[in-house]
């Protein structure tokens, strides 16, 4: 039997999402970039390195190139519910597309001697059938939070995180180190990279939290938390706050929050079985 592709509802009226990015106070120009689309459930932040010109190239190219492949790929999905090692369709696809868009910059930057050197960080979050996948690359981060308590769902990839698994440092000596942010692993600096892909059951009110270093950073998570459960009823003015606080104890990086709330439950499609099921209930 021939799989045909599924009919995926549009979710804008189950998510809402806003993102926003800023330059900060200390850098002259805005390396990340910040995408979304609420409709395919969609919505990812890139933050930049290689200079001027290159980091913005690489966060451009990162995020135009996931957000286009994603929408193509999610409309050839088959209705199947077939696992691909152990992983959802999406995931699997979220993981395809992330390595595509690691060769895209990586030829760029080969091939036009300016962009040398150039790469991105790379947080994608991908809502689908009341599920959640987080795929990235980097230390740009996702956070989820649900019922008053924000838990970081993402692995920073630095030196420091690494250094503070194998405890030579502390949470808090890492967080005050000028060598916090030397990530060990991004978009473009080689041919192939490896992408952290995880999965999360989803539930009406709650809201995810995709941000640069440029956050996080200046904001420890308790700082996040109190002002994504003081405008929960708001995301445009939580983001606002979150990057306007950011500024304030320094805007040392360029900083950009992309926020997620799930409004409804937001099914995408159900095998026979379990609409048999289903019917039973």
């Amino acid at each position: 039997m021939i799989a045909t592709a599924a009919r995926r509802p549009d979710l804008s009226d189950r998510l809402a999402i806003v993102a926003i990015t800023d330059a900060g106070r200390k850098r002259s120009h805005n390396e990340d970039r910040v995408g979304s689309d609420p409709g395919r459930g969609i919505a990812l932040v890139a933050d930049g390195m290689g200079g001027h010109k290159g980091g913005e190239v690489a966060s451009g190219l990162a995020v135009e190139t996931v957000l286009q492949r994603l929408t193509e790929g999610l409309g050839r999905l088959s209705g199947r519910d077939d696992d691909i090692d152990g992983y959802t369709p999406e995931s699997d696809l979220a993981r395809r597309v992330i390595e595509e868009s690691n060769r895209i910059i990586h030829q760029t930057a080969a091939s036009q001697p300016q962009y040398e050197g150039m790469g991105t960080t790379l947080a994608v979050a991908l809502f689908y059938d009341d599920r959640l996948t987080v795929s990235h690359v980097g230390d740009s981060r996702v956070y989820r939070f649900r019922a008053g308590q924000l838990e970081q769902l993402t692995r920073d990839h630095t030196l420091m995180q690494e250094l503070v698994e194998r405890g030579f440092y502390t949470p808090e000596e890492a967080r005050a180190s000028l060598n916090r942010n030397i990530v060990t692993r991004a978009l473009g600096i080689d041919a192939e990279v490896q992408v952290d892909v995880q999965e999360d059951i989803t539930l009406p009110g709650d809201v995810y939290l995709l941000c640069s270093d440029g956050l996080n950073d200046m904001l420890g998570d308790s700082a996040i938390r109190l002002t994504l459960a003081e405008f929960d009823d708001s995301l445009d003015k939580g983001a606002q706050r979150l990057v306007d606080q950011a500024n304030e104890q320094g805007g040392s990086d360029n900083i950009s929050v992309v926020l997620v709330k799930v409004l409804k439950p937001h099914p995408t499609r159900r095998s026979w079985f379990k609409r048999f099921v289903d019917w039973f209930q």
